[in-house]
């Protein structure tokens, strides 16, 4: 069984690239472009890994985050947290309880390995 990602970016074409590479790598890849998708599609899907970007519209990632990361249900699934707005990223990931963050833009590799580290994929 493939392990499930839900990715969280209003910008199309990075949602459509992170997709795509992590896809090709053995995962099952779900998207949405707001927070409030987020709240939604997670607790239905129970992703094995959540990224989220911090400003989304509706309402922000890292807000998400703290959600989730306060719901008995969802708190074990390992979140991280992404953001072209590197000032306060750090503070903003430990508040809400994500498991790690990353700057955009980021180079697809150093990604990669951040999933690996969260969620190893089912098949070579």
């Amino acid at each position: 069984m493939l392990k499930k990602i839900l990715v969280i970016d209003d910008e199309p074409d990075l949602l459509l690239l992170v997709s795509c590479s992590l896809d090709n790598r053995g995962y099952e890849i779900f998207g949405g472009g707001d927070g409030r998708e987020a709240l939604a599609l997670a607790p239905r899907l129970m992703p094995d890994l959540m990224i989220l970007d911090v400003n989304l519209p509706r309402l922000n990632g890292d807000e998400v985050a703290r959600i989730f990361k306060n719901d008995e249900k969802m708190k074990h699934i390992p979140v991280v947290l992404i953001s072209s707005v590197t000032e306060g990223l750090k503070e903003k990931a430990e508040r809400s309880g994500a498991d790690a963050y990353l700057s955009k833009p980021f180079e697809l590799e150093e990604f990669v390995g951040l999933v690996k580290k969260f969620c190893e994929p089912a098949r070579p």
